[in-house]
């Protein structure tokens, strides 16, 4: 199929659909200005104090880096705190709510991303699931309870010509060792999954009373392949948005090459088309 039959045969799945199950990865952000960390060229971009320290993303990601450098870990995590409270979710987010407000069971989120953006957009927290955890839940980094905590009341202070954080460190409030950002990092062994794995029961129960599900895929790609795997168990009807990994095997679904910001507009518009 061309573009356009492509595009067309997204949009009669949604037209036809009683429930909406999105998925996303790094690419839905993107749209919204956050930065891309593909490869070490695109993380030191982002932060190029840590190309100076001869850090790449994998070492910052990773529960050894809150151990050796704290203050060098907690600007890197800090500075993308403020970045994700201080961006707005882009249009196609509220795309994605109308196309759910007109299906009966609505819409459920399952990402990857880390940045809340998809309640700050207005999706329920109960219809979100994010598999990686939250940046703005804490927790101990010796896991000395299986407590989470809000970030809100952390407000960091971060030296960018160094990627540092200036002000005070958060800290456990049980047994007062450092706190780190409830992510699932590299090779993380102390990682407190019990919210992420009660937002996917909340999920493996409404996908079990949907009977027509449309999954769009948005910016998820091949190197950490946990959304697109999901989607595609979730097939056939999966329309997968992606400029540039967007093939999918035949009879699962459609790939479109492009942005999902751009392709949900359009999409939209010729839902429009058709009321």
């Amino acid at each position: 199929m061309n573009d356009t039959m492509l595009v067309e045969q997204a949009a009669g799945w949604i037209r036809s659909a009683d429930g909406l199950l999105i998925t996303a990865g790094a690419g839905m952000g993107v749209d919204s200005g956050l930065p891309d960390f593909r490869g070490p060229e695109g993380f030191w971009r982002a932060y190029p104090a840590l190309r100076h320290h001869g850090f790449s993303f994998e070492e910052m990601a990773n529960p050894e880096g809150f151990v050796r450098h704290p203050r060098l870990a907690w600007g890197f995590y800090g500075h993308r705190l403020a970045l994700y409270r201080a961006t707005a979710p882009h249009d196609g987010f509220h795309v994605l709510k109308r196309w759910a407000a007109r299906m009966p069971h609505g819409a459920f989120v399952f990402t990857s991303n880390v940045d809340g953006h998809f309640q700050r957009a207005g999706f329920a927290p109960e219809r979100v699931a994010e598999c990686h955890g939250a940046i703005d839940s804490l927790q101990c980094i010796d896991a000395c309870t299986n407590d989470i905590w809000s970030a809100d009341s952390f407000d960091p202070v971060v030296d960018e010509t160094r990627c540092e954080l200036v002000n005070a460190m958060p800290r456990c409030p049980h047994c007062h060792a450092l706190a780190r950002p409830n992510i699932l990092l590299f090779g993380d062994w102390n990682w407190i999954d019990t919210h992420s794995a009660q937002q996917e029961r909340r999920l493996a129960a409404w996908l079990y009373g949907v009977e027509k599900l449309v999954v769009v895929e948005l910016g998820a790609g091949r190197a950490l392949p946990t959304v697109r795997r999901f989607s595609e168990r979730n097939g056939p009807r999966v329309i997968r948005i992606n400029p540039r990994e967007h093939a999918i095997a035949p009879g699962m679904g459609v790939g479109i090459a492009s942005g999902a910001r751009e392709t949900l507009m359009r999409l939209d518009a010729l839902l429009h088309q058709a009321i």
